[in-house]
């Protein structure tokens, strides 16, 4: 297999780099190549301040060996390599875009088309499965949970969520999206997908990379990539939510939340509020559902149009669940 500056064969392992074609960027690539099968794609760093999935990324491709894969196993653990050295958060440096809404991206766009469309077609489209790491932004508290696509094609959705169903986390998201980001344009193609949340605030934890880890690998060994491996124990039952919603900020201040992300309140309840410089209340948000808050801004700053809070919305009859 050649990506980029990369090439293998069956048992070996290299690294070297994907040229994005027109903007002269440079991607980070490691793949390893053992007995012959499938490939599954690893993606982080679409969003360069989420640091935990980053790293979980580096040391998964330094450390899992060519002898001990069936297929192939490619990482690319850092998508937004000019937002990481400049600390622009979401942002690509270069055009102020959030790649992970310009899927499957263009040629002849800006610098966030152009990467998006060099990872759709050299990565994206190589894959037979994909996995794509994330946290919350660099001032965004975050429970950890995983996504997969709903409207997607039937084989490719029991797939995707059988892969969801192996991450230690309480929470899944169905989404309903097939457009903008990287996993939900794979899904739409065909190609089995799921994006992993966990940790935020521009920080990492070591236990945070080691779940990270944890996950990939359960992952990996439930698809058959892993020789030496056998299948554990599903980490715990776990609540499914097809609904989730994304309340943004109506305009600028300072924001004060009143609930921590895992916590379940009811319809009504406020969930923060945005005060003025002189801390007068501006703005109230008020849950619109009965739910659970998956992610919330947690800075003071609050802009307007940006993210206060996001919350699953509990079923009428919450339950756990064995089949999706």
């Amino acid at each position: 297999m050649r990506i980029g500056t990369v090439e293998v064969i069956s048992g070996e392992k290299a690294s070297g780099v994907l040229k994005v074609n027109g903007c002269g960027y440079e991607l980070p690539v490691t793949v390893i190549s053992g007995e012959e099968g499938e490939t599954v794609l690893i993606t982080a760093g679409i969003h360069s301040a989420e640091y935990v999935g980053i790293q979980a990324a580096i040391e998964l491709a330094g450390e899992i060996l060519p002898e001990q894969v069936k297929g192939t196993i490619v990482f690319a653990p850092l998508i937004n390599v000019s937002g990481f050295v400049r600390r622009t958060m979401s942002m690509v440096y270069e055009d102020n875009k959030n790649l992970n809404r310009e899927f499957p991206g263009a040629a002849g766009g800006t610098t966030a088309d152009q990467i998006c469309h060099t990872v759709s077609e050299k990565l994206i489209a190589r894959a037979d499965y994909y996995i794509d790491l994330h946290s919350g932004d660099g001032y965004e508290e975050l429970f950890p949970y995983a996504y997969y696509v709903g409207p997607a094609d039937p084989q490719v959705r029991e797939k995707s969520f059988q892969m969801a169903r192996r991450v230690n986390a309480r929470c899944l998201v169905e989404s309903s999206c097939t457009t903008g980001g990287a996993y939900n344009y794979a899904s739409a193609s065909g190609i089995p997908s799921v994006l992993i949340e966990r940790g935020g605030m521009g920080v990492w934890s070591r236990q945070e990379v080691d779940l990270d880890k944890a996950d990939v690998l359960r992952i990996l060994t439930y698809l058959g990539f892993l020789k030496d491996r056998t299948e554990e124990a599903e980490p715990e039952e776990k609540l499914l939510f097809r609904e989730v919603v994304y309340e943004q900020a109506p305009v600028a201040g300072c924001w004060y939340p009143f609930l921590h992300p895992g916590d379940s309140f009811r319809k009504g309840e406020a969930l923060g509020q945005i005060r003025d410089y002189f801390g007068r209340t501006i703005h109230t948000c008020r849950a619109r559902k009965d739910g659970m808050m998956l992610y919330q801004t947690a800075s003071l700053t609050i802009l307007e149009n940006g993210p206060m809070v996001a919350y699953g919305v509990f079923p009428e009859k919450e339950k756990n669940f064995k089949t999706p």
